[in-house]
């Protein structure tokens, strides 16, 4: 890939081809250590959806713009 190519980011949610908007973080308590971060790319339709299914598990940590910085978690 080039220096002047774009990668556009497309939403997590099966089947879904938008562009992702947010970055929904998330860890699960049971795998990860409390600092690691995992995350999910969403679209306005589905940040919601995806965001209440992991609060549901106790997954959920934060939501943020697409591209913003770590908050001292690591993500991966």
């Amino acid at each position: 890939m080039g220096a002047d190519a774009t990668v556009e980011l497309t939403c997590s949610a099966k089947g879904c081809t938008a562009p992702a908007e947010v970055e929904v973080r998330w860890n699960n308590p049971k795998l990860h250590t409390p600092d690691r971060r995992k995350v999910w790319l969403a679209c306005t339709d589905h940040d919601a959806s995806l965001t209440s299914f992991l609060s549901a598990r106790g997954f959920w940590r934060e939501t943020v713009p697409v591209g913003a910085p770590a908050t001292g978690a690591s993500d991966a």
